[in-house]
This record gives C-alpha cells, sequence and structure tokens, in this order.
C-alpha cells in the first residue's frame, strides 16, 4: 500500500534565493566575528570598512572611469559586489527578509536564472543611476537596489494581473508607493542620503526586464511589434 503523500506546512524556498542569502549572511557573520575578536586577530576589526574601500560602489570612481575612458576590472566589479557589503547588521537582515519575500515569489514565477538576472541588472542598473544623477561623495552599499528590483519584478506580475481582471493597473504600485514614502519620511525625520535614487532606479530596472524576462514575456512583444 502506498504511503500518504504529505504536504509540507511551509512550501520550500528555491535554492537561488537560500544561496543569495546564505551568501548575504555569511559575509555579515564573518564581519561581527572579526569584530568581536573571535577570528581573525586585530586587524579583522576593521574588515568592514576594508571591504566597503575595495567592493562598495562609489561614484567618484565611476567618473574616474567616464573621464579617462579606462574601466580596470577591479571597479567594474563594484557594479556587482556593492549589494553584497552591508554597513550594519540590521541592513543585512532587512536585505535577507526582502530577498526571501519577494525572491520566492519572483523564482516560482520567472524561474530561478530569471529571478538572479533581476537581482544583479537590478543592482546594476540601481549604481549607474545613482552615478549618472547625482554627485554623491559617499559610496553606494547594501542590497536594497537589487531587492527594489525584485519588488519591480512583482509589481509586474500583479500589474499584469489587474490587468486581466479589468481592474485598475494602479493598485499593482501600492507597496512601492509606501516603501518609498517611508523611506523619504524617515530620510527627513532622521537624515540620510540620496540612496533611495539607485533604490527606485533599481524597481526600475526589475519592472522593466519583467517585459521580458516573465514567462511568455517575448511572446507578447513579438506579438505586439507585428500589431503595430
Amino acid at each position: 500500500m502506498s504511503s500518504p503523500s504529505h504536504t509540507p506546512p511551509v512550501n520550500p524556498l528555491p535554492p537561488v534565493v537560500v544561496a543569495l542569502v546564505l551568501v548575504l549572511m555569511g559575509i555579515e557573520i564573518v564581519f561581527m566575528a572579526g569584530t568581536k575578536g573571535l577570528i581573525g586577530g586585530p586587524e579583522a576589526v576593521g574588515w568592514r570598512v576594508a571591504a566597503i574601500q575595495k567592493y562598495a560602489f562609489s561614484g567618484d570612481i565611476f567618473d574616474w572611469m567616464v573621464e579617462t575612458g579606462r574601466m580596470p576590472f577591479e571597479h567594474l566589479m563594484r557594479f556587482v559586489t556593492y549589494p553584497f557589503v552591508s554597513v550594519t547588521f540590521t541592513q543585512t537582515i532587512f536585505v535577507c527578509v526582502f530577498v526571501l519575500a519577494m525572491g520566492k515569489l519572483v523564482a516560482e514565477t520567472f524561474g530561478a536564472l530569471a529571478m538572479l538576472l533581476i537581482f544583479v541588472l537590478s543592482g546594476i542598473g540601481g549604481a549607474l543611476l545613482y552615478a549618472l544623477l547625482l554627485n554623491e561623495p559617499y559610496p553606494l552599499v547594501g542590497g536594497f537596489p537589487p531587492v527594489y528590483g525584485l519588488i519591480g519584478a512583482f509589481t509586474y506580475l500583479l500589474w499584469r494581473k489587474l490587468s486581466l481582471v479589468g481592474e485598475n493597473q494602479a493598485r499593482a504600485f501600492t507597496l512601492i508607493a509606501f516603501l518609498m514614502g517611508a523611506q523619504l519620511l524617515f530620510g527627513l525625520l532622521f537624515g540620510g542620503g540620496l540612496d533611495w535614487v539607485a533604490d527606485l532606479a533599481g524597481f526600475a530596472t526589475g519592472f522593466g526586464l519583467s517585459f521580458f524576462l516573465a514567462p511568455g514575456g517575448w511572446a507578447r512583444i513579438r506579438n505586439r511589434i507585428r500589431h503595430d
């Protein structure tokens, strides 16, 4: 007699989401352990600062690359590495929570590779717009721009769903409006930089990529081009 199937109480997370969170938390744990003197010796106290100097995205360095036409790998890699270096443990926790929530939804609908592309390319898009639109001396660090890219993909799913049922598609943007409003409010109350520009650019990148990476996206685009 066959054994009855068991449905897990919680849907398993896609491996790509688990891998991203493990990398983010692993790096943060190393920084914290070094700060507390558990590993690395006395110099480990400065590991986070050293990582920010080496891996954070810098608008000044980007300007230098544009002016000189030189693009060494050690600086180009900052477009991809900066989301994995956080300023605080709290920042890492919030990033991981959003990756778990939004990454799961996007990976299950778009596929693991598409979800990873949205994460990486949204981080690049956020950094690029941050450098082009602003003249900030502060480096860009932390995973919020690619996280907002995942929120952009999630917003696209809501936007498509609302269009199919004939509802107001503007409702799909409620989450991003709330998050950006809260971020601006905290910035006004407690001070802060202009990182929200990179976050918003990451959201726009994720939303735009979804037209191509969502299931059936290319087919819809080809059909629209043919009809036009």
